[in-house]
């Protein structure tokens, strides 16, 4: 098949993945804005889930449902080595000149405010040629927003933001991704503002997207966290769904995949919408014709794994020193268990909801999270000598604690990348 119209490919014909499994995330959110549109207390939401599952295809498509509902919207992703100013400061800009309000001194005012806000990014004593100049044509204000102190200055900016968005009868929502690696003072400042905003029922939304262990991130930050938003668990594609993200690319090119190939495909990607795409492109191109057949999936296989052993695993395992490279191996062996598999779990199937869940596949059962005394274990040290390779481990995004005394990787089959490799 013609591998210039490779629907799976990225950025094929310039539209976003087929987005499939996720209705109920995206009739929840049009609820969500109709409710701030009315009027009425909403939460704002928080996406989570491991890499690999469309959290930001997700992301953007609900940004895409705000900008339907004539909303004002700005998006950003969260970086560890950038605080909160800059990111919010250029998606509010975007975010209220997408609400279409009329030039005059409301919309200068909050336009002065962003400003004042950004500015306050620079070191104090910085000289004009360093500070970072946000490109907002309008005088900064004083007074508001500018305080130092990035909790008060949040509270302020998005609530001057609520207000002109409710002088128009619109909304604003921001888009935040890897909210995760926010940093800790800047998640604090975050759950306050919602916290206000809800409070004074203001049509603005914060939507979130992260690893699973974000809603600790936020619980840490805030006691009150958990009422401050709507948690949505991303997981894995069911059978149906991952069989129409293959299906619907493929019947626009004229193509179609037979039932036992249906069944290979979801056998090897396990329903993650990352691994369906790239086996996916990998098929297109070695399919010789239609229908696609188990035999084609079976020969793209190799190739399919060996991309993604050096884009998807393998680069995030470059990114770890020797030593937490050695946790990682460790982990991977950690999660081997003799047992058979919980009771209802199959091959290709997810498992069921617990943090011992524990899956299989070729054969091999592997749990989802390990102990970290069994970490400890494998490699004959004290559990207290590993601290600093886990905690630079969770930092880099590699791994993550869902609960005390568990830990898994972020990444799917991780564990299975680790142990082919010498």
């Amino acid at each position: 098949m013609d591998p210039i119209t490779n629907p799976y490919a990225p950025g094929a014909g310039q539209r976003p993945p087929e987005l499939a499994g996720r209705d109920e995330q995206l009739r929840t959110f049009d609820v969500v804005l109709e409710r701030i549109a009315r009027g009425r207390a909403e939460r704002s939401i928080v996406l989570t889930g491991l890499r690999g599952v469309g959290k930001t295809v997700l992301l953007n498509a609900l940004r895409s449902s705000a900008v339907r509902a004539d909303w004002g919207t700005g998006k950003f992703e969260a970086r560890p080595d950038q605080r909160l100013r800059r990111p919010l400061a250029a998606a509010a800009h975007q975010a209220v000149r997408e609400l279409g309000h009329p030039r005059g001194e409301d919309i200068d005012q909050v336009l002065g405010i962003i400003k004042a806000f950004a500015l306050r990014d620079a070191p104090t004593g910085a000289k004009l040629r360093d500070r970072w100049q946000p490109g907002i044509d309008v005088p900064a204000v004083t007074g508001r927003a500018d305080s130092g102190d990035i909790e008060i200055d949040l509270v302020e900016l998005l609530t001057d933001i609520g207000g002109l968005a409710a002088d128009v009868g619109k909304g604003v929502a921001f888009f935040i991704d890897e909210m995760q690696d926010l940093d800790p003072e800047d998640v604090s400042a975050l759950c306050a503002a919602c916290h206000e905003i809800s409070q004074s029922g203001l049509p603005v939304i914060v939507v979130g997207a992260g690893l699973p262990h974000l809603p600790a991130v936020l619980s840490a930050s805030k006691s009150y966290s958990e009422r401050l938003f709507r948690y949505s668990r991303i997981d894995r594609l069911p059978r149906d769904s991952a069989d129409r993200a293959l299906v619907g690319p493929a019947s626009e090119e004229g193509c179609e995949f037979t039932p036992e190939a249906l069944d290979e495909m979801y056998a090897v990607t396990a329903g993650y919408p990352y691994f369906i795409q790239a086996y996916g492109k990998v098929v297109w191109d070695v399919a010789p014709s239609s229908p696609v057949t188990a035999q084609d999936i079976r020969v793209a296989v190799p190739e399919a794994e060996s991309e993604l052993a050096v884009g998807f695993f393998g680069s995030r395992f470059e990114r770890a020193t020797p030593a937490e490279r050695e946790y990682l191996r460790a982990m991977a062996d950690a999660a081997l268990v003799n047992s058979p598999a919980q009771e209802g779990d199959s091959e290709g199937e997810g498992p069921a909801e617990g943090d011992v869940a524990a899956y299989v596949r070729d054969g091999v059962t592997e749990r989802e999270a390990v102990p970290t005394s069994a970490v400890a274990d494998v490699l004959g040290r004290k559990p207290q000598s590993l601290s600093p390779a886990r905690d630079a481990l969770i930092k880099k995004g590699l791994i993550y604690s869902g609960e005390r005394g568990l830990i898994a990787f972020t990444v799917p089959h991780f564990g299975r990348y680790l142990r082919t490799q010498s």
